[in-house]
């Protein structure tokens, strides 16, 4: 079993009830344990600015799959959650990604661990943060926390609130 990291994401419909279903079906997934759920944020997006916030979130989970089987198992959720991919970084249904997978660093066509720009993008480091806050980086040698509050002492534009799910 090996320790990942999934970042979850939705700004499309109900995207709170969006990304609770989405872990509960991480949660029901084949050789998926949650071990750990964030706080859900709303977040500006980032990359393509024209779109709804999002509300994002991470959950800490164990693995008996490698990477490329636990993406493929993530991008079927996202398919059945009615994502449909048009424009990059555009509006979304669902949207699932590795931020890690123990320490692994993979580099395949798709598929990049650590995901290649965590360390730029609050909504990832946020909920991160929450569930497994010194994991290091394998190429940066910086903990969650060091990247994110080096990121809030740099990058001031990105917004985040914390939301309340009850």
């Amino acid at each position: 079993m090996e320790k990942a990291a999934i970042g979850i994401g939705s700004n499309l419909g109900d995207s709170v009830r969006t990304c609770l279903d989405a872990i509960e079906a991480l949660r029901n997934g084949p050789a998926v344990s949650i071990l750990k759920t964030s706080s859900f944020f709303r977040t500006r997006p980032v990359g393509f600015a024209g779109q709804n916030w999002f509300v994002n979130a991470a959950v800490l989970c164990e693995t008996a799959l490698e990477p490329q089987p636990l993406l493929d198992f993530l991008l079927e959720l996202e398919k059945d959650f009615g994502r449909v991919r048009t424009v990059r970084w555009g509006p979304r249904t669902l949207d699932l990604d590795i931020i890690f997978f123990g320490s692994r660093q993979v580099d395949l066509p798709g598929l990049q661990i650590p995901h290649p720009r965590m360390h730029e993008r609050l909504f990832v480091l946020a909920p991160l943060a929450e569930v497994e806050p010194e994991w290091v980086h394998p190429a940066l040698g910086l903990s969650v926390d060091q990247m994110r509050d080096r990121l809030l002492e740099t990058d001031h534009g990105q917004e985040i609130q914390k939301l309340d799910v009850s």
